[in-house]
């Protein structure tokens, strides 16, 4: 399932194949995902191979795939957890800066989608 990075791919244009790989090799290098807190410790709490397996299009993505797209892209991304969109959970780069707004909805806690918000 390659929905989070598809619908991310969505708004930079981008293949989601390549941003999965792209976010892999980001947290593989170790680069910072959270302020003040060392990625490969974070990421190997769930599992020592993690990378590895995140590398693969059958496993799900999620908040540390969308902090490290968030730095790579210089985007922020707001992923919406209600079908009327009210409620979400805003994700940025870590020194805040950004160039983009990426919006996602997050369905049923298992399924992400873009979207598009008009003002």
């Amino acid at each position: 399932m390659s929905c989070l990075f598809d619908s991310i791919g969505y708004f930079l244009n981008l293949n989601g194949f390549f941003i999965r790989q792209e976010i892999c090799n980001y947290l593989e290098s170790n680069k910072p995902i959270i302020k003040d807190l060392d990625t490969k410790f974070i990421l190997e709490l769930d599992d020592p191979l993690y990378v590895n397996k995140m590398r693969s299009p059958y496993i799900w993505g999620g908040s540390n795939e969308i902090l490290a797209a968030c730095n790579i892209w210089r985007i922020k991304v707001n992923v919406f957890i209600d079908a009327n969109k009210t409620k979400k959970i805003e994700m940025l780069p870590i020194d805040g800066n950004y160039v983009k707004i990426v919006n996602l909805y997050w369905k049923d806690g298992n399924h992400y989608d873009p979207i598009i918000i008009s003002n």
